[in-house]
């Protein structure tokens, strides 16, 4: 009898245990799948997700998103190509300890869904202006951009003086009177490809992480786009799913070429544009910050900074992270 007890007593607890495993197991799965896509790149940071939150905005039929946090005066972050806000996670905790950090998709990218009117870089500045000044309230804002979003942001600063205290300008030739569009096309061979009509999306779009992956090591430090042969990159696989599962949407990856195919655009909008006096911070990859200082200083007259990265090809917050997080505190907080 008592030998039988304790196997009944056994098999019991041995159901237990199993039955207590099973939930645990669906509890965690649940939890997974609550997630949202776009918050699970930064799941497993938790001091990151403490701090920040992500916000969505109806602006001219695109639902715009942005993540936000921190607190002092407001620090508004644009990306570039093949890029999203998650281009500034390295640097935002460290933005966020004495700012208010609102790191944006631009419309029709990331996980902004819904398409702008075109992709030039003034209308996109026009859909981020109604988001910060008109539905944030944000008449002070320090726009810092990247890549194309510097293009935006400069539109910004230029066409809205009176809501932009600053203006951070990150690693693009500006397009316009020093710069033509068949000049900027020439400059690289990714600039001439993703200009064309519906090309890209033929050959990419089977496979556009593979795409990403080959692309990155070209403009980075080191790379063939700098005359070199190194083939590595700053990103790692997680950073280049983020961007895949974006980007890999048919919407998003037209968007993203888009952004090339309206130079000639971009280049007429800054010849009419307003030159803007706005204290501007320019950064640049090691080696380009002559260059880049030529197309832009007749449009941005008081650069009141200008920073070649060491060490950094286009992906400056990747690349040199310190550098970049030094120089816009600097400046921000100056």
């Amino acid at each position: 009898m008592i030998i039988a007890l304790r196997s009944v007593r056994a098999a019991g607890i041995a159901a237990l245990v199993a039955l207590l495993a099973l939930c645990s197991a669906a509890c965690v799965t649940t939890a997974a799948e609550e997630v949202p896509a776009y918050a699970r790149v930064t799941h497993g940071d938790p001091a990151f997700d403490q701090t920040f939150r992500h916000e969505f905005a109806d602006v001219d039929g695109v639902r715009m998103h942005y993540v936000t946090g921190g607190s002092g005066s407001p620090v508004v972050l644009l990306h570039g190509w093949p890029q999203t806000w998650y281009g500034w996670w390295p640097i935002m905790p460290a933005l966020a300890e004495k700012h208010t950090v609102y790191a944006i998709d631009l419309p029709g990218l990331g996980d902004s869904t819904g398409a702008p009117t075109d992709y030039s870089k003034a209308t996109l500045a026009r859909y981020v202006h109604a988001l910060v000044a008109e539905r944030l309230g944000i008449r002070d804002a320090r726009i810092i951009g990247h890549d194309f979003g510097a293009a935006v942001a400069y539109q910004y600063a230029s066409r809205f003086p009176a809501d932009t205290a600053r203006l951070g300008y990150l690693d693009l030739p500006l397009p316009g009177p020093a710069v033509d569009a068949a000049t900027y096309r020439s400059m690289s061979w990714h600039i001439a490809f993703h200009a064309q009509r519906e090309v890209p999306e033929a050959v990419v779009a089977d496979d556009v992480r593979e795409y990403l992956s080959l692309f990155y090591p070209q403009v980075s430090f080191g790379g063939t786009a700098f005359g070199g042969t190194a083939r590595t990159s700053p990103f790692t696989d997680a950073d280049i799913d983020e961007y895949a599962r974006t980007y890999g949407e048919p919407e998003s990856l037209t968007g993203g070429f888009e952004l090339y195919r309206t130079l000639d655009r971009d280049v007429r909008d800054t010849i009419d544009s307003a030159p803007t006096d706005i204290p501007t911070l320019l950064m640049t990859a090691q080696g380009q910050l002559d260059p880049v200082r030529a197309t832009a200083a007749t449009r941005m007259t008081n650069i009141v900074r200008a920073v070649d990265v060491p060490r950094a090809g286009h992906w400056l917050v990747e690349e040199n992270p310190e550098v970049v997080t030094a120089e816009l505190l600097r400046f921000l907080n100056g």
